[in-house]
């Protein structure tokens, strides 16, 4: 999410908050019992195996026979939660093979942790807050177990002793804006979502003032809980030292979107309704983004008939909220195709992703996604270094350096790109732009963080722009010239393991790859850099690079038939949230992807004896049918 450095041009300064009771509170306050509100749910939910089910006051007794090794399994599950800078879990039961791990007990354990963590680090670098308590909002998507998830967050964070803001419905981005826009600016923030995964599955993301908190930050805290949990008698909370205060936070957030559309557009005949006339259809995938519909866009005067799947529903009926799905993109491009609007949007469940469908049809994300901000970008701020993961294509950084722009390849990550923008920035090279291929855009301009509305913020102002100039033309028009790859493969490898060794496995068989690239055992294929970084001509070379804790190993190698012409490149990366191998490919000649998958197959996995640690089953079949 957003970085640990603001950008000097965009930060607010804040007026520092002397007294909780000057934090505003846009909902007035309802009576909070924890023992109503948390364990008749737990009740109610424990019939169909709900996260809040495993909820149980438990104490610990000399005479109870294996509790200390009851605990310690417990404590490796909690630090086994840990994903990247996240916290992800199954929260349900429904998923043939996991249990559920993310229970309202660990998540409390994990959230007064968290609590602890910013009460330790903001006396560190205050000298004194006098009276003023710590202030931390959290928010939730749709998930059906969030509620009883909010209900153990409240308590963890009350019990470390912090103010607790419930922002109710919320994205992800709107937390962390909760930090830095006044009057809230709270010191941290909580937003329970596990992104575009099953309603089974749910997690927490964290933020500071200074952004989304690293992986070892979150690994710190995970292990803190660990340790809370092993050494409390009783496993939950049944009271809460302070109760949250509710609060509409999505309202002001909303009204900060506006704004900025209206002041960058600035209308000449209707200041206040820009998108007059503009028919724009958002495809919520019933997840966190019906708010820009109807809190955003309807009240600048965009017409939204016919966008869909704006009510919330956590079991996200319709489609997975995902840019990258292709049911999503399907859907929304037969609804701009039939309503001839002007443009389609399409949000991942918690907003911090997105993706467009152009007015004549065409699905804008991936690549294409981040040629088209890139062309923004750069005619805001020429030169400009554009940040993007190693999985971007060939023509992509011709299509950046063709517009005087400079492309910087980083590690697979959200968090890895953002973290690279940042450092190049402190280090002389403007660098105004971060992107992935799965739709997360950062921006210098608003604080390094990836929103997925101010994104498409971004498009529709560009869009209106176009049209002011007398252009006829869609956003459709800036990426036309973007060559895309004649083949694009992505194939996944489950790891055949334990969950608590899959990480461990999924590294050594990756480090097996580059060793079988560097001793020539796979001939015409080279590595593309050390995994870490790789640099496209265009770019500035980084003389100063700082490197960060790996969180998890990937090699970007290229591949050359026997005459040194070059035939693509294959990506082989470990998931972070997932126990499998994610293995990429682009070829620029028929049939390449095929030959680099079956010369995978044959002279790494077989010859190596690593297929005996993965689940082939997607590499043979692309090996046999090429589909």
């Amino acid at each position: 999410m957003a970085s640990a450095t603001l950008s000097t041009s965009t930060t607010t300064r804040l007026k520092p908050i002397t007294r909780a009771e000057s934090l505003p509170t846009l909902i007035p306050n309802r009576p909070f019992n924890p023992n109503v509100i948390s364990f008749a749910f737990f009740k109610r939910a424990a019939g169909r195996g709900a996260a809040g089910a495993t909820v149980r006051a438990t104490w610990r007794t000399a005479e109870q026979g294996g509790a200390v090794a009851e605990d310690e399994e417990e404590m490796g599950r909690i630090r086994r939660l840990q994903n990247g800078s996240d916290v992800r879990g199954v929260a349900l039961d429904g998923e043939k093979g996991r249990a559920v791990d993310l229970t309202a007990a660990t998540v409390e354990a994990i959230a007064e942790s968290f609590g602890d963590w910013i009460i330790q680090g903001l006396e560190k670098e205050t000298e004194s807050r006098g009276e003023q308590r710590v202030s931390v909002s959290v928010g939730r998507d749709p998930r059906i177990s969030g509620s009883a998830l909010s209900v153990a967050v409240f308590a963890g964070v009350s019990r470390a002793g912090c103010l607790v803001f419930d922002m109710g419905l919320a994205t992800t981005p709107a937390c962390f804006m909760s930090t830095v826009l006044p009057p809230f600016s709270y010191d941290a923030s909580i937003m329970l979502t596990a992104s575009h995964l099953p309603y089974t599955r749910n997690g927490m993301k964290f933020f500071t003032k200074r952004g989304g908190l690293s992986s070892p930050e979150v690994e710190e805290i995970c292990e803190r809980a660990a340790q809370k949990y092993a050494n409390r008698v009783v496993k939950v909370s049944t009271l809460l030292r302070t109760p949250p205060s509710r609060v509409d936070f999505m309202a002001a957030y909303s009204r900060h979107l506006r704004d900025i559309i209206k002041q960058r557009i600035n209308h000449p005949t209707h200041y206040d309704t820009p998108l007059k006339g503009f028919q724009i259809i958002v495809n919520a995938g019933n997840g966190s983004g019906g708010f820009f519909t109807w809190d955003v866009l309807d009240k600048l005067g965009a017409d939204t008939f016919g966008s869909l799947h704006l009510n919330p529903d956590g079991m996200f009926p319709n489609h997975i909220p995902n840019p990258e799905d292709k049911v999503a993109m399907s859907l929304t491009r037969a609804a701009v195709l039939k309503h001839g609007a002007d443009l389609g949007v399409v949000f991942d469940t918690d907003v911090d992703r997105s993706g467009v469908v152009d007015r004549e049809g065409n699905p804008i994300n991936g690549d294409k996604l981040i040629a088209l901000m890139s062309a923004i970008i750069l005619r805001e701020h020429p030169g400009s270094c554009i940040v993007t993961d190693a999985r971007t294509s060939v023509a992509l950084t011709k299509f950046i350096t063709d517009r005087g722009g400079q492309h910087c390849l980083y590690r697979v990550g959200y968090r890895n790109v953002i973290d690279k923008g940042i450092q190049l920035n402190e280090d002389g090279v403007e660098t105004h732009l971060m992107m992935e291929t799965s739709g997360h855009g950062a921006f210098k301009e608003n604080y390094f963080l990836d929103d997925g509305a101010y994104m498409v913020v971004k498009i529709i102002i560009e869009m209106v722009r176009m049209k002011l100039e007398g252009s006829d033309e869609g956003i459709g028009n800036l990426v036309k010239d973007l060559e895309e790859p004649l083949e694009s493969v992505e194939l996944r490898l489950n790891v055949i393991s334990e969950p608590r060794f899959a990480k461990a496995k999924a590294v050594e068989i990756i480090e097996t790859f580059r060793n079988f690239v560097q001793e020539g055992k796979l001939e015409g294929w080279e590595l593309d850099s050390c995994g870490d970084c790789w640099v496209s001509e265009g770019c500035l070379v980084d003389l100063n690079d700082h490197p960060k804790p790996i969180d998890a190993q990937m090699y970007r190698v290229k591949v050359f038939d026997k005459e040194r012409r070059e035939v693509g490149w294959v990506h082989l990366r470990q998931s972070i949230h997932n126990p499998n191998l994610a293995l990429n490919m682009q070829s620029s000649v028929p049939g390449g992807c095929l030959q680099i998958t079956t010369d995978f197959r044959d002279k790494f996995l077989a010859a190596s004896g690593c297929d005996r640690f993965l689940d082939v089953g997607e590499v043979e079949k692309f090996a046999h049918t090429g589909i």
